[in-house]
């Protein structure tokens, strides 16, 4: 957990995260941290406001590193019609854009240095280097890590996580604000679970104890058919939001 970006601090106000962090018990330090909220909700916002006018789509995909966002990002071509590109972050290297480029897929890499997140400001300056209304929806693939990027808005419409099955199942009670803000949850790499002590209908129940209205799709990249549910839950998510858009016009 980040000490200085304020990542403890979620919409929520939750005060035991308060009482467990000396630092943020400070009047000035929390004045600070939800200033800097504040700004990135408004950046996030014109975020959502640039992509509803060129009808696109976006999705902030965020997991642990290593559950492989990447990977199905790369596949994920082969199975949609949908245009989409990919804005990567990462603390260094082009490596994951690289990839995606390498199949095809428009891709911008954003290296955060030390910052463990992305928030609006990055993507916005990434927004200059897409070709929007080339896309029906664009990926924002977050920084690997379980708990800051939950707190930023990024600017997108829907949240979607992963959870690998090597992780465990008991990664969603240590981290419920990530799965409480996921709009869908897909479990990757089920062709493991034969190889892990993953037990799945306790991963579900523990995931819609803390979001009863979340999806879930399980998922893997050597089983085409497991693309299926996540190919239609975008393009359905794709079209209620254009018909929102349409309405608010």
């Amino acid at each position: 957990m980040c000490q200085d970006c304020g990542c403890s601090i979620t919409h929520d106000h939750h005060d035991h995260s308060l009482k467990t962090n000396p630092q943020l018990n400070d009047k000035k330090t929390l004045s600070v941290i939800h200033k800097i909220l504040s700004k990135n909700d408004l950046e996030a916002q014109h975020n959502r406001n640039h992509f509803n006018q060129h009808q696109v789509t976006a999705f902030n995909i965020m997991s642990s590193p290593g559950s492989g966002k990447t990977t199905l990002l790369e596949h994920l071509c082969q199975y949609s019609n949908l245009r989409y590109a990919v804005i990567e972050g990462d603390l260094e290297t082009s490596r994951d854009a690289d990839r995606l480029i390498a199949k095809g897929i428009l891709a911008y890499q954003i290296q955060t240095g030390s910052a463990c997140h992305l928030d609006a400001f990055m993507v916005h300056g990434a927004l200059h280097h897409i070709k929007l209304d080339e896309l029906d929806i664009c990926f924002v693939e977050n920084v690997g890590n379980l708990v800051c990027p939950a707190s930023y808005d990024v600017g997108t419409h829907k949240n979607i996580v992963l959870l690998s099955v090597p992780e465990g199942d008991d990664k969603i009670e240590k981290y419920p604000v990530m799965f409480r803000k996921a709009d869908v949850v897909v479990i990757t790499k089920t062709d493991l679970l034969p190889y892990f002590d993953f037990n799945l209908e306790h991963a579900k129940a523990e995931l819609y104890k803390l979001n009863p209205h979340v999806d879930l799709i399980e998922l893997s990249v050597k089983d085409a058919a497991t693309f299926n549910p996540l190919v239609n839950w975008l393009a359905t998510a794709h079209d209620n939001n254009l018909t929102a858009n349409i309405q608010e016009a």
